[in-house]
């Protein structure tokens, strides 16, 4: 009586303990934040160049950037909606700047370099304003006069004679430029009208991106309904929308595929079991680890990336495994809580070696990495003990499961077969060896774009849209570092000058640079100082106007404007903002802890040498960045550490694996039908025309940690010496096992997400090879 009272409290208090721990993980999970971004694969300690790109992917100004395009109209109708909508959305306090090329925009630009133009020009030098200068400049305006732009000459001549607007923006003109139709951009084949929109909300706050990108849709579906717009479209694209998207998506997929691996998966256990009880209970494990799992990351990281929550999905495949062999193994007149004694030793022992083969992902570099790791333990780890001290409190004591007599004999005579296929197996080893060392081509992938949760269509979207409006193929850039905003300035107009000389020679074509748009104190006040005093200014410009058909009264805006100019307050970041003047000055001049760096990406590079020459004579913290280089090294960096925290995954399995069976054969028999299966899915893989990803390479490590579960079964069935019913059993337990992790993660293979499609193909191919490689290779005496 006191035994059975133990037994019931012990019953109930494991029941209540688990209640307990699953209300808060109920807790953390309902608010938990969900992360989309590439910064989930940026390293916790990054390099100078790392850095920087990690700062800009998050709360860059290139990350508040919003594309818009409007499609599915005439040209007419395209810019006509384009104008509606930048005005809409100019009045919506999300929005720091909109800009479709209309006039309104453009003559606020202009508006700001006529009035500032003395501040702003690079040309304004003591000698611009001599007679000599003056008289050249007329000059060149009288030529110009005959020339398209002779329209704005007539107009400027008297205001600005020396030519600096024209300068100006002679020097934006570099910049590629979207074309135009009814005074808006529209792209070069007309069918697309392209606004360009800068959120106030960092690109990192995904929540607020969403509403921002909501009230887009909501402001264009109010246009869309007037009868001249009907059959427009709205596409978008940039880093919110990117985020947005990719968190939504997963999202989706997290669901509509968990509910779809679960129905299929209780298929199966109600087919095996024929028990609606069995397959509740077998559920409970895999909600409980899931739920542990996404909690754990919350607590650890303070979000949860979206590959995170997407590979959860993974876990319903592999912690049902528990509860299989717990009801696979529950025989009349046995105890529930006896059901795991026999092969518990086993069964703790592969669970052991999951925890071994991903606990060296938590010393990765890569947030993104950490997660999976803590994820995939945690995940199991609650999903085993729940199958070990919780469902036995919650089956009556009375209760079995039948198996399928006619399956369970029937799988009893293949695996007493399987070992005649052994010169098979090794045979598609070998091959499968000399095909992958053979390989033509790179194995692995050397894009870091095979690390983004982005779809292929967004993709697609994206460089259509960026094409459309001019954004520039940057394959270089240059990085001034100062302590100051000053500093950086002074510094990027020391090395214009530089890089003007380069663009002279042809060794590239053009750059940018913040200074353009944001001039250094140091350089504004030279600027200043170059304004002659009211009375020398007019005596050099009446001796200019010597035999030129201009009045000398004609420049007395002329004569205004620089006597303004010379009092003029030095321009600030304050004063560029709402104009592109001061996006540009936001996306190049960034603050970076106690400095500042200044940008200056470079454009038709032809001479890199040259380039990197010129630098290295500025001296100083200036570092040229090759970002097809830097790209490569950062994802060579992910596979490095890859490979060598699965290698450690790899060790650890061993040390343990020699511990616990205490023989090497036994180790070496254990590790052969996993090394097999790892082969050949990988030649698989690559035949398929694949390269290798990283998360080749995760699915590839928890394959052998599933596998190793079917190898050591079958090792403990070798020596156990258990009777014919618990051996069919166990079998019985491992192919249904192995079918619900097939099931499981074979789902994600078709969830159109890459990265979480190359975990779910390689773990569904692993693991069947696992237990199919463990039944040829190690069956003969698991079933003597």
């Amino acid at each position: 009586m006191k035994r059975f009272s133990r037994s019931l409290f012990s019953r109930h208090a494991a029941v209540a303990a688990w209640v307990f721990f699953l209300a808060l993980c109920i807790f953390v999970v309902s608010r938990v934040q969900v992360g989309a971004d590439l910064s989930a694969f940026l390293p916790r300690t990054p390099t100078p160049a790392q850095q920087l790109l990690s700062e800009q992917l998050r709360d860059g100004v290139f990350s508040r950037l919003i594309l818009i395009g409007i499609e599915g109209g005439t040209p007419d109708a395209l810019s006509a909606a384009s104008k509606q909508l930048a005005q809409q959305l100019r009045n919506e306090k999300q929005f720091s700047l909109v800009n479709n090329g209309d006039e309104s925009s453009v003559a606020k630009d202009q508006s700001f370099l006529l009035e500032n133009r003395y501040l702003l020009s690079s040309a304004v030098t003591p000698e611009h304003f001599t007679p000599g200068g003056l008289h050249a400049e007329l000059e060149n305006s009288l030529q110009l006069l005959g020339s398209p732009a002779g329209f704005m000459v007539k107009q400027l001549i008297p205001r600005d004679p020396s030519g600096e607007l024209l300068h100006l923006l002679e020097g934006f003109s570099g910049q590629s430029q979207p074309s135009a139709h009814n005074g808006v951009w529209v792209s070069h084949d007309g069918r697309r009208a392209l606004l360009l929109a800068q959120t106030r909300a960092p690109g990192f706050d995904i929540d607020a991106q969403q509403k921002t990108i909501a009230l887009i849709n909501t402001r264009f579906a109010d246009i869309a309904r007037g009868a001249k717009f009907s059959g427009l479209r709205l596409v978008l694209s940039g880093p919110g929308v990117f985020s947005v998207h990719a968190r939504d998506h997963i999202k989706d997929v997290a669901f509509i595929f968990s509910i779809i691996t679960s129905i299929l998966v209780s298929i199966l256990l109600l087919l095996v079991y024929r028990s609606w009880r069995v397959l509740a209970l077998s559920l409970l494990p895999v909600a409980s680890g899931a739920l542990a799992g996404i909690a754990a990351v919350s607590v650890g990281y303070g979000v949860v990336y979206g590959v995170t929550l997407g590979f959860g999905i993974t876990l319903i495949g592999e912690a049902v495994d528990y509860a299989i062999f717990f009801f696979t193994r529950l025989a009349p007149g046995k105890p529930p809580n006896m059901a795991l004694d026999r092969i518990w030793p086993t069964l703790r022992l592969g669970v052991m070696t999951t925890i071994c083969g991903f606990s060296p992902m938590f010393l990765a570099n890569f947030p993104g990495f950490a997660q999976l790791g803590l994820f995939s333990v945690v995940g199991l780890i609650v999903a085993v003990l729940v199958t070990r001290w919780v469902l036995p409190s919650l089956v009556p004591d009375n209760f079995s499961t039948i198996t399928p007599a006619r399956l369970s004999a029937r799988l009893m005579d293949l695996i007493r077969q399987a070992p005649r296929l052994r010169p098979v197996v090794l045979t598609a080893v070998l091959v499968a060896v000399l095909s992958i060392v053979f390989h033509r081509g790179p194995a692995w992938s050397d894009s870091l774009s095979s690390l983004s949760p982005l779809l292929e269509e967004d993709k697609r979207l994206d460089e259509s849209l960026r094409h459309d409006i001019g954004a520039p193929d940057v394959g270089y850039m240059v990085i001034v570092g100062g302590n100051s905003r000053e500093d950086a300035l002074v510094n990027s107009e020391a090395l214009g000058a530089r890089l003007d000389v380069l663009v002279s020679s042809h060794a590239l074509s053009g750059y940018d640079t913040p200074a353009r748009y944001l001039p250094s104190d140091k350089a504004q006040r030279a600027r200043l100082a170059a304004l002659p005093a009211a009375e020398k200014l007019q005596a050099n410009l009446r001796q200019s106007l010597a035999g030129l058909p201009f009045r000398a009264n004609l420049f007395a805006p002329f004569l205004s404007d620089v006597a303004n100019a010379r009092k003029h307050p030095l321009l600030t970041p304050d004063d560029l903002r709402g104009t592109n003047l001061g996006l540009q000055t936001e996306s190049l001049l960034v603050q970076r802890g106690n400095g500042w760096a200044a940008i200056l990406p470079l454009r038709g590079v032809t001479d890199i040498t040259t380039v990197q020459r010129a630098i290295t004579r500025q001296g100083g913290n200036i570092v040229l960045l090759d970002l097809q280089r830097e790209s490569n090294l950062l994802y060579q960096t992910y596979v490095d550490e890859a490979i060598k925290l699965s290698s450690f995954g790899a060790l650890a399995i061993i040390l343990l694996l020699l511990i616990n069976l205490r023989s090497v054969r036994r180790v070496a028999m254990v590790l052969l039908p996993l090394a097999a299966a790892v082969i050949i899915t990988t030649a698989i893989v690559l035949a398929s025309g694949q390269k290798l990803l990283i998360f080749h390479l995760i699915g590839l490590l928890l394959a052998v940690a599933v596998g190793s579960n079917y190898s050591l079964f079958f090792d403990r069935e070798s020596y156990s010496g258990q009777d014919d019913d618990s051996n069919r059993r166990t079998m019985l337990s491992l192919l249904v096992a192995n079918i619900s992790t097939s099931i499981a993660f074979g789902m994600l293979g078709f969830s159109g997400v890459p990265l979480l499609a190359a975990i779910g193909e390689t773990v569904a191919l692993g693991a069947f090879l696992s237990l199919l490689f463990s039944a040829v290779l190690m069956g003969q005496k698991a079933v003597r």
